[in-house]
Parts: structure tokens; C-alpha cells; sequence
């Protein structure tokens, strides 16, 4: 049969080290057609759905994966460590899909970004706002050692947050001349944030909402401040192909740049799965590895 190939139309070949997107697509249903791939009518989500007899090796932990078609797959640069590379198609992609929608790594150069949250989107996202260029950036959270670590992913500002929004609010007046903020991410999900954020947009203000992908208590929106104050909001969920193949191409440019091999605690056979879980809930470890071999 004709051979398989990668993202960019190249045939793979057997050993190749791949990652690929969390979703199949059909790549001609109305959504597909929008540029919205990972909304597709016939969307096959990895991970997400049950094991079925058409399907059964369609999870992660195992030591097989069968890929449907309508998978983006994409060899991974050589000099991209496994631990490094593991949440490429996840937590980065995300990222990088929040950025793209909020107008790009051009629109960011000498911007001033807040990310709220400080998880591994937060902290990737502080990375990726360096890379963009961004003049300052600024990370909120509520966990103060987390906050710390994002000053080793491109965080210029920490703010440890809590029912007292008065420091964010000085830092972000005095860093925008009592503008605001050109760029708000909310990574976090906490409704309460959502709410900060806005106050934070400078007028002509971006806002990405990416957290809350679990049902949160409504956030009041006010449309006047959001007409008069020119304000644009978006969501975002999941990613496209472009936005893992921007991915790879950030983690490959800066891995050394920042320690993303830190953020996996530790590392687990396949055959102690059920410990990991278990250690990955006690620990709060922001991930853990699950490895066929060790």
C-alpha cells in the first residue's frame, strides 16, 4: 500500500521517534473546512474516548498506540530529549494555539503578557513569551513555589495571588504606565481569575481563555466596558497541526533555554502504572512519566 507519512507529506519510517495530535480529523467537514480540525464532526480524540473493538489500542498507557487516519504525526527533532518532548502535543500545542489566536509571535514582540496560572501551560506559555519577544512578563498564581519556578521560564514578574488583587494591580500600573496589559492568558480555570483578567486589559486588550475546560461558576462580563474599552476575547480548546508543529519548533529552539526536563518529576515502568497515579495525586508533581522501559 502507499506508504504513511508525516505531517509535512514525508513517508515514515519504521523506528522513527513521532509525536502526534490529540485529535483525528476528517479534514473536509464544515469544521475542518473553518480551520477549526479539533471540532470535527467526526473527531477521534485519543484518550478521550472508550476502548471499542473497531478501536481497542487508542490510549496512552500502553505499550502499543494504533493511529487513526486524519492523525498529524511529526518525527521529533533528534536533539529533543523524550522528557522534554513528552507534553508537545499537549501543554505546548495549547499554548502555541493560544498565541496564534491572540495575533501571533509578531503581534507579542515588546508586549506586556499576563499569564494566569502558573501550571505547566503557565509556565510554558511565560517560556514562549520570551521567545516571542515580549517586554515583560507577568505570571500570577496562588502556589508561591510554583511562582518560583516560573522565574526560570521567562517570568519577569511573579504575583501570588489571593483574594487581594491590590499587587497585581500595582505591578501591572506601574510596568504599562496605568495602561494595562496588552495580553491576558488565563490558564488557570478559577473563575475569580477570569474576572481579574479583564481588569487588567489595557483598552484594545486581548484576553485567551484556555483554563477552564470544566464547568466553573459564571463570570460576570459587562458589555460596556468590553465596547468601550475595545476589549477582544477568545477561547481556545485544543489545537490544529500548525499549532503542534509551532510547538515542536519552540521546544526544539529552547530547551536549553529554559529546564523543561525538571517539570517531570519522576519516571515510572508501565507496569507501575496504578503507583503513578497514585504518587502523581500525592505529589502534585505537575507531571510524571509513564515509560514502556526504563
Amino acid at each position: 500500500g502507499e506508504p504513511i507519512c508525516d505531517f509535512y507529506g514525508r513517508p515514515l519510517q519504521i523506528d522513527t521517534r513521532v509525536t502526534w495530535s490529540i485529535a483525528a480529523s476528517c479534514g473536509d467537514c464544515f469544521y475542518c473546512r473553518d480551520a477549526i480540525p479539533q471540532k470535527c464532526e467526526h473527531l477521534f480524540k485519543y484518550g478521550h474516548e472508550i476502548l471499542s473493538p473497531d478501536h481497542p489500542l487508542s490510549g496512552g498507557v500502553a505499550d502499543y498506540c494504533h493511529l487513526a487516519a486524519g492523525t498529524a504525526i511529526f518525527p521529533l527533532p533528534e536533539e529533543l530529549p523524550d522528557l522534554v518532548a513528552c507534553p508537545a502535543n499537549c501543554a505546548t500545542a495549547t499554548v502555541a494555539a493560544a498565541y496564534r489566536i491572540s495575533g501571533g509571535a509578531e503581534w507579542c514582540r515588546e508586549k506586556v503578557v499576563l499569564v494566569q496560572g502558573a501550571g505547566m501551560l503557565g509556565l510554558t506559555a511565560c517560556a514562549m513569551a520570551h521567545d516571542y519577544g515580549a517586554r515583560a512578563v507577568i505570571v500570577s498564581d496562588i502556589d508561591s513555589k510554583r511562582l518560583e519556578t516560573a522565574l526560570q521560564f521567562g517570568a519577569t514578574h511573579c504575583v501570588l495571588v489571593n483574594e487581594d488583587e491590590g499587587n497585581l494591580n500595582s505591578i501591572v500600573e506601574e510596568l504599562t504606565s496605568e495602561r494595562g496589559v496588552d495580553l491576558a492568558l488565563e490558564l488557570s480555570g478559577a473563575s475569580g481569575a477570569m474576572a481579574n483578567g479583564l481588569n487588567q486589559l489595557r483598552i484594545g486588550g486581548r484576553y485567551v481563555l484556555v483554563g477552564a475546560v470544566s464547568p466553573v461558576a459564571p463570570t460576570p462580563v459587562f458589555e460596556e466596558i468590553i465596547i468601550r474599552r475595545i476589549l477582544s476575547i477568545h477561547g481556545i480548546h485544543n489545537y490544529t497541526p500548525q499549532d503542534l508543529a509551532e510547538a515542536l519548533r519552540f521546544l526544539k529552539d529552547n530547551h536549553n533555554k529554559f529546564p523543561f526536563s525538571t517539570l517531570v518529576k519522576d519516571k515510572f515502568r508501565l507496569d507501575q502504572v496504578e503507583e503513578a497515579f497514585q504518587y502523581a495525586i500525592r505529589s502534585g508533581a505537575l507531571r510524571i512519566a509513564i515509560l514502556p522501559q526504563t
